[in-house]
């Protein structure tokens, strides 16, 4: 059996701003319009399709497996923003990144709250 994760819906509080954060801090083509939905393709052919949230969304967690170049590149573009961001979930090391497994990580919020974590190994050693 073949199972693989085709696309998420993403509430966000502004779409537009949500889906045009990921994709510059990513560093991914900009977002596609699909329906009512903003779609950002990643590269394992998985789409996230942000819609436009009627109410305040509750925050959710998307973490995304990048290069080492990719992570430092990133973290460029986090910083040069004055994002905040954490080594950890519990957001207790802050300005910190996460040398977990032997590869780096961390976390930060997009505009609509949501917790995106980059990391360059998968936990666990998977």
């Amino acid at each position: 059996m073949s199972v693989a994760l085709n696309h998420t819906i993403v509430y966000a509080r502004d779409r537009d701003a949500s889906a045009a954060f990921l994709t510059e801090i990513l560093g991914l083509a900009e977002p596609k319009p699909f329906g009512p939905f903003l779609t950002v393709h990643l590269s394992n052919d998985v789409t996230m399709d942000f819609i436009q949230a009627e109410h305040t969304p509750n925050a959710q967690h998307y973490a995304f497996l990048v290069s080492e170049a990719e992570f430092t590149e990133i973290m460029g573009r986090i910083e040069g923003r004055k994002l905040q961001y954490w080594a950890d979930p519990a957001k207790r090391h802050e300005g910190e990144i996460n040398t977990r497994d032997g590869g780096r990580g961390a976390y930060f919020e997009d505009p609509s709250g949501h917790f995106l974590e980059i990391l360059t190994r998968p936990y666990g050693g998977h």
